[in-house]
């Protein structure tokens, strides 16, 4: 199932407009290693002679460049056909994500910028644009190695080392124009209440309220018949409203919820009126899905749940951190899923909204991971921070996420065991996450070191299954940081103890075969019939221990150097599918 207004390709599928254009494809594109753009006037006249396949970065083979060597700062440019019958309405610029400061200008004005590479942002150019005319777009990116600036997985020196790649720079998704009305519906938060079943619907609205006799009409629908319809009176720009979805359309209430066997999804439409005039129309979704913990159990819709993950860096050969296409994406859903997981954690990096919608559709839980920095300042602590809750906010209303995770093995925090500081910073961003986002699951740590979390999670990779089962055999020792990970870590940062959450193992294996090049975890397999048993025997440890409640397998795929995946970075299968799937349904 799918929602009913479902576009190829649309970049943000939760909250879709009919009326839009696709800016993807050739731009004109330009190197500024002196950093001169600005004061030679490419806003007004652009300077650049190469070509550039957006959104593509130039250190890829699919931009039509593909030279890794750190640019500091590049320009992109291209015109903008506004077509006359647009005019009187709201025009406006959509960047899914840019790595990292975006600047851009409107036919040679100014229209601001935006700071952080993995967040998606928006501006209003309708006073800059000219109707019924060519118009001029150009945008200048500075991108920076400061390790206090969020990055993930991309390297802050010249060369990639151990499981760090290849930087990305500049535009990485997907840049279009959206038309609206002069008053329109920004955004809508969307809440599930699976215990009252109830949906709650928060709207934000965008322009001139004088003019009052403003409503809006909700349509709630499953599987194409509609449960409610609901009208409300709009005399301010936020308004909240609470949906009784008690119905008949599908019998009981457990088979309208959203789990990965029976991923359910509600369509809605929002419809914004002015009299009876319809000034603005868009379509989302939601699922009702609850997650939550109790009794060391991981509960999604108040029954256990037991997570199978596989971890997921979301990287191509030929295209890095953004997807080749849709049909790429669906690929590795599909190959995932048929595996036998029933989750994914995206690993340092926040995916394209279109991974999350597919998610959505076929019933992949999804762990979502903020970009690390490697730096542990002031500077870090606010970008971090701004970046961080935009993602929250951006990816809110998708049930396939269950779990934030700001932070990953200490890194950028690397003082945290003892550091008091460092540990005030993940409590902030646990509770500035909670204040949100109340509804899922947040780690504080993820690996190790934890401080307040709602989830222990550990990253091991003991090679054989015999040696985890004899380190995890006692509880209390885990728990009680008596047992070290990573030769010096610990489950707990110092003051803080275990209080009755769910533990899980959210890394392990890592194990690569057959001579490859790069590195995986422990040593490499030499055969398939030794790699399957490895692999086969520490699944099955982890599984009998009895307080473990999920784990999550070191990874889909093999990335750059680092060759440890289940597949090939080119999605070719290792072992036969089917012996990863018995392994996961054992």
């Amino acid at each position: 199932m799918g929602t009913q207004m479902y576009i190829k390709d649309y970049p943000r599928p939760q909250f879709i407009r009919t009326d839009w254009v696709n800016l993807n494809g050739e731009w004109s594109f330009e190197f500024d290693d002196e950093n001169m753009g600005e004061r030679l006037g490419w806003p007004k006249q652009f300077g650049g002679e190469r070509q550039i396949i957006v959104p593509f970065t130039y250190e890829t083979k699919a931009s039509g460049i593909g030279e890794e060597e750190h640019h500091s700062n590049v320009w992109y440019h291209r015109t903008l056909d506004i077509p006359a019958e647009k005019t009187g309405k709201r025009v406006i610029l959509h960047f899914q994500a840019v790595d990292y400061i975006a600047k851009v200008w409107v036919n040679g004005e100014y229209v601001g910028q935006h700071q952080g590479g993995y967040s998606a942002f928006s501006f209003d150019i309708t006073s800059y644009i000219v109707c019924g005319d060519a118009n001029s777009l150009t945008v200048k990116v500075e991108d920076s190695m400061d390790a206090a600036q969020p990055r993930g997985k991309q390297r802050w020196v010249q060369n990639s080392f151990e499981c760090f790649y290849v930087q990305t720079t500049g535009i990485w998704q997907s840049v279009w124009l959206e038309y609206a009305a002069p008053t329109y519906i920004d955004q809508v938060k969307i809440t599930p209440d699976v215990d009252a079943w109830k949906v709650r619907f928060e709207y934000q609205m965008n322009g001139d309220w004088s003019a009052g006799d403003m409503w809006l009409e909700t349509i709630v629908s499953l599987q194409g018949e509609q449960v409610k319809k609901v009208g409300l009176a709009m005399d301010r720009a936020w308004l909240q409203l609470e949906v009784d979805l008690i119905h008949e359309v599908n019998g009981p209430w457990k088979m309208s919820c959203w789990t990965p066997d029976h991923p359910n999804l509600y369509d809605v439409e929002f419809i914004l009126y002015r009299g009876q005039e319809k000034i603005d129309h868009v379509y989302s979704y939601f699922g009702m899905r609850k997650i939550s913990t109790k009794d060391g159990q991981v509960l999604l819709n108040n029954e256990p749940i037991y997570q199978r993950l596989v971890l997921d860096q979301g990287y191509w050969p030929e295209s890095h951190l953004t997807p080749p296409s849709e049909e790429a994406i669906i690929q590795d859903i599909d190959a995932i899923l048929e595996m036998g997981y029933n989750g994914v954690r995206k690993h340092m990096k926040v995916e394209d909204a279109r991974f999350l919608y597919w998610c959505d559709v076929k019933g992949l839980l999804v762990w979502s991971e903020m970009a690390a920095t490697f730096e542990f300042n002031d500077n870090a602590i606010q970008r971090f921070t701004n970046e961080w809750m935009e993602v929250v906010r951006q990816f809110y209303n998708h049930p396939c996420i269950v779990v934030w995770v700001p932070f990953n093995e200490s890194w950028g925090i690397m003082q945290i065991a003892k550091d008091r500081k460092q540990q005030h910073f993940t409590e902030a961003i646990y509770h500035l996450t909670k204040a949100y986002d109340p509804y899922r699951l947040v780690i504080s740590n993820d690996g190790w070191e934890h401080t307040v979390s709602d989830l222990i999670t550990l990253h091991d990779y003991v090679e054989s299954g015999e040696e985890f089962l004899q380190r995890y055999k006692d509880k209390e020792k885990i728990i009680g940081n008596e047992i070290a990970f990573n030769n010096r870590k610990y489950a707990f940062a110092d003051g803080y103890a275990y209080s009755g959450q769910p533990i899980l193992v959210s890394e392990f294996g890592g194990i690569a075969y057959k001579n490859e090049a790069g590195w995986g975890y422990g040593h490499q397999e030499s055969s398939e019939e030794s790699f399957v048993a490895r692999l086969k025997a520490i699944h099955h440890a982890i599984k009998n221990t009895d307080y473990i409640v999920g784990y999550c397998y070191t990874q889909i795929t093999d990335v750059q150097q680092e060759m440890n995946g289940l597949l090939t970075e080119s999605r070719k299968l290792k072992v036969p599918l089917e012996v990863i799937k018995e392994m996961n349904q054992l």
